[in-house]
This record gives C-alpha cells, sequence and structure tokens, in this order.
C-alpha cells in the first residue's frame, strides 16, 4: 500500500504539553522546547541560488539552505495558492477536504469544518500559534491561530517588517512551544501584471530594493525568450530578493531571542511560478518546488561543506505529519459531530459515525527520516501523488498525477476541454505577446499542446525533464501505464476523490 494512503497516526505516546522538559539523559542533545517556523513563499520555483540559479540574489535563503537539508524532488500536489496552503495545513489531499480552489471571491471554496488542521492541533497539544502574512484559508475557525500579527506589512510584501512582527511576538513573555506560519505575498503577481514592485527605495520600509536588467535575464526553458518576457522575469526576481531579505530578518529573529537552536524551521512554496507555464499545471515547473529544512537536532554544515541534499520524492500533503512527528504531538481525535436540526448530514461527515470521535488520519506521512538520507528515493520515498481541480472557480480542468521513481503520469480528466488560465496568468504581459503575435511555440512546447492536452500524459522525468515526449502511447511502456493507472484508481479510491467515478462513465 502506498505510503500516501490514509494512516492513523501513531507518533508518540503523549502530546507535548506545557512546560515539559526533556529527561535528564537527553538534556544535552535535545531541546527543552521545541519551537516551529513554517515559511511559505507565494508562486517561486527553484528561482534560488542554493538551487542552482546564479541570477537569483537570495542570500539569506542560501544561508538557510547551507545550515539545513535541500530536497531536490519536492512536490505540491495543487499548484494553486489557497488549495495548495489547505494541503500544507492538514496533510490531506484537498479533493477529500472539498477545498478545491480558492477560499477568496467568488470560488468561495473551504475545508470542511470536521478537518482536524495543524495550528488548531498544536494549539490543542500546548502550542502558542501566530499567522503572519498570507492566510488564504477558510473558514477561519478551522485554521484558527490564537494570534494574527499584521500590522505595518502591505499586503504582506514588506517580510522584513512581517519579520520584525513576528521577533516581538517570539520575544513575548509565555513558557509554552510555539508554531509561527510566516507567508509572504512575494513574489506573487500584484493584479493583472506586475509584482508590487516600486522605484522609490523607502516603499517598503526596512527592505532595500534589488533591481534586475531586462536584459540581462535568461528567461528559463519553459518559456518564450521575448522582451516582455524578460521583462517580466527581472520583476519577479526583484519580489524574491524581497522576500529574502524577510527571511533573513526572521533568521536573525531567531538568533535575538534565543531560539536558533530549538526551532524546526521548513521554507517551500505554495506553487511555481506566476506565469503560463507554470503556476496551475501539474508540469514540473508548476509544482517541482524547493524545501529546505533546517533541524536544530542535526548538525549543521560548515561553511566549506556542500549543501545536504535527499532526493526523497515528498510532497506538501507530508508536511503536516513531519511537523507533528518532529514536536512529538499526538493529536486529539476529532470530537463527534451531530446531524444539524433538519437532519442533514454537516459538511465532511458521515452519516454512520455521527456519534463516534474519530481519530486523527493523515494521506502523507512523515519525512523526518529522508533528512538524514541523500539517497531516500531509495529507502520509501519513491513515490507521490498530485491533484488539482480548480484555481478560481472558472478554471475547471481536474487532472491527477502519480509521479513513481523516473516517471509520471498525468491523468487529465476533462482533456476535451481547452486548458484555462487564471485571470493574473492571462492578463500577464507575457500571454498577452503570445496572443497578439500567435506565438506557434512557447516555451519549448508548442503553444496549441499547452492549450489542448490529450488524456493521459507520460513522461521518463530523466530522459525528458522538459516533459515534452509523451510515451502514453507508446507500446513499450504499455506494461508501465497499465501500473500506473492502477496506482493511480486505487489511491482515488483510498482517499476518497469524487473524481474517480471519471474511469468508468467518462
Amino acid at each position: 500500500m502506498s505510503r500516501t494512503f490514509w494512516k492513523t497516526v501513531s507518533l508518540v505516546a503523549l502530546s507535548w504539553m506545557v512546560g515539559h522538559s526533556a529527561n535528564a539523559d537527553d538534556s544535552a542533545t535535545k531541546p527543552a522546547k521545541k519551537n516551529v517556523v513554517v515559511i511559505v513563499a507565494d508562486d517561486l520555483g527553484w528561482q534560488l541560488g542554493c538551487y542552482g540559479d546564479k541570477q537569483a540574489k537570495t542570500p539569506n535563503i542560501d544561508k538557510l539552505a547551507a545550515e539545513g537539508v535541500r530536497f531536490t524532488r519536492a512536490y505540491c500536489t495543487t499548484a494553486s495558492c489557497s488549495a495548495s496552503r489547505s494541503v500544507l495545513m492538514t496533510g490531506l489531499f484537498n479533493h477529500a477536504t472539498g477545498h478545491y480552489g480558492h477560499a477568496h471571491g467568488d470560488g468561495h471554496f473551504s475545508t470542511y469544518d470536521s478537518v482536524r488542521t495543524l495550528p488548531v492541533m498544536m494549539s490543542e497539544a500546548g502550542y502558542r500559534t501566530c499567522s503572519i502574512g498570507k492566510y488564504h484559508l477558510a473558514p477561519e475557525a478551522t485554521y484558527h491561530f490564537e494570534t494574527y500579527r499584521n500590522d505595518g506589512i502591505q499586503g504582506s510584501r514588506n517580510s522584513v517588517r512581517m519579520s520584525e512582527n513576528a521577533k516581538s511576538w517570539i520575544a513575548e513573555k509565555d513558557d509554552r512551544p510555539f508554531f509561527l506560519y510566516w507567508c509572504s505575498t512575494d513574489p506573487h503577481r500584484s493584479g493583472a501584471s506586475g509584482f508590487a514592485n516600486s522605484p522609490k527605495d523607502d516603499f517598503y520600509p526596512g527592505v532595500t530594493p534589488t533591481r534586475f536588467k531586462a536584459n540581462e535575464m535568461q528567461v528559463p526553458s519553459w518559456l518564450p525568450n521575448a522582451p516582455e518576457v524578460r521583462q517580466e522575469w527581472a520583476e519577479f526576481y526583484e519580489a524574491i530578493n524581497r522576500l529574502d531579505q524577510g527571511v533573513g530578518a526572521l533568521m536573525q529573529a531567531l538568533q535575538d531571542t534565543g531560539h536558533s537552536d530549538d526551532t524546526l524551521v521548513l521554507f517551500l512554496a505554495d506553487n511555481g511560478p506566476p506565469f503560463p507555464g507554470a503556476k496551475t499545471t501539474l508540469y514540473d515547473p508548476g509544482a517541482r518546488l524547493p524545501l529546505i529544512v533546517r533541524d536544530p537536532l542535526k548538525p549543521r554544515a560548515t561553511g566549506v561543506s556542500p549543501v545536504r541534499t535527499t532526493d526523497a520524492l515528498v510532497a506538501w500533503v507530508d508536511v503536516t505529519p513531519t511537523i507533528i512527528d518532529w514536536c512529538g504531538v499526538t493529536p486529539k481525535p476529532a470530537p463527534p459531530i451531530a446531524p444539524r436540526e433538519n437532519g442533514a448530514s454537516p459538511e465532511g461527515a458521515r452519516p454512520a459515525k455521527y456519534a463516534k470521535t474519530q481519530p486523527v488520519t493523515f494521506h502523507g506521512h512523515s519525512f523526518l527520516k529522508a533528512l538524514s538520507d541523500e539517497h531516500a528515493a531509495k529507502n520509501g520515498f519513491g513515490e507521490i501523488f498530485g491533484s488539482h481541480t480548480f484555481h478560481e472557480i472558472t478554471m475547471y480542468y481536474p487532472m491527477r498525477s502519480v509521479i513513481s521513481g523516473r516517471h509520471k503520469l498525468i491523468f487529465n480528466i476533462a482533456h476535451e476541454l481547452p486548458y484555462p488560465f487564471a485571470s493574473d496568468l492571462y492578463a500577464s504581459p507575457t500571454w498577452q505577446m503570445a496572443l497578439k503575435t500567435k506565438l506557434p511555440v512557447y516555451g519549448l512546447r508548442s503553444t496549441s499542446a499547452y492549450i489542448h492536452r490529450p488524456r493521459f500524459e507520460l513522461y521518463d522525468l530523466e530522459a525528458d525533464p522538459d516533459e515534452l515526449n509523451n510515451l502514453a502511447d507508446d507500446p513499450q511502456y504499455a506494461k508501465l501505464i497499465t501500473g500506473l493507472k492502477d496506482k493511480l484508481k486505487t489511491w482515488q479510491k483510498q482517499t476518497r476523490d469524487p473524481w474517480q467515478s471519471k474511469w468508468e462513465y467518462e
């Protein structure tokens, strides 16, 4: 059975309680309190120095990577901001929680009120919890944080101010361990185009703008090499640098408050870059993302040591189980859910289980072991699944995927529809250029192939990292694709995916 199937949490015997201290024998190696900081960038791929990008100016994130472990095969399960964050904070695929797309605006998607979430579980285990920056979850009662510290953060673009707010909260007199959810809006687009950059040096107090010249920018293979694209790519990198400055301030805040050696830090992104070809797709530019984990219980790399990496295939459905595992928290069972007064079933409940408490279960599992295993893909971390259905309410295009070893299978459930565009991506100068010039090739893929997709796509990610050679109809791969289809079907059934029915009647 795949590691991503439902697993009852049985991680430790007792929850981490307020005032808990390590045993005498362990005091030299374990901190008295185990704190957690989750840093989520908005719409960021591998555009970081530590991931080999020589254009990026990200010294603080690079330093974090040098002190921790950098994952080279980490994926979001859905390449859409709000839906991805619901997976991060529950350890469940969003097709099982109802959070199919954006929580805000016309979309109004939200998680079933019966779902247990990371901030609530941590609070019940004696942690104080704080959200700073982009939230993008719903309903608030389901994803409730004890504190929200968003004064002066300018739409979550002033990441330095976000870190100043974090420092003041961390420094408060409180004996409880803490869980901080720190989410910048950078480098997400601001409206249809632009990245909220400003020619004024004091636009974001505390942040020093770093400029990039469009004519010097090199765009990735999945984007067209055109002036409009290079201009946007330069603006994108300025927003990334702004994020980096906030990460540096946050790490310094941990140092200043005496929590550098007792805090687990995770840095990741919700989905890939905000350009057609990446965000909202399950192709690698949209779903293969940075993941850096700095575990204070692990020895840190020295300045001359190479950055430590792991090839573990992990997904955002694994993040909550990992944090729960590291903290030694046993989540309290979900309380029984009674029918509503009119007898209707409450959202997310199953009638036969109204009178019973339910143990907390996850679709993912902890990847702590991978932190000590450079080749973890061969040791239990060799397979993950993806599930994308909506971005905005107008963007219905359900896709399911499995990556097993070097191969990725994408099931385009509504393949007869043209591929839809997020409103900001469609209005971007990059895509408008493609429309106006009737661009025949977008990056390395034909524009037509990007918009019109087959029912199945199978790629060898090692031989074909750009995902151009679809092997789904190649007789040589018939046995492989049959096996991967069976894995998808079984996984959809196990995770109660409503779209599993599409195998039969469509």
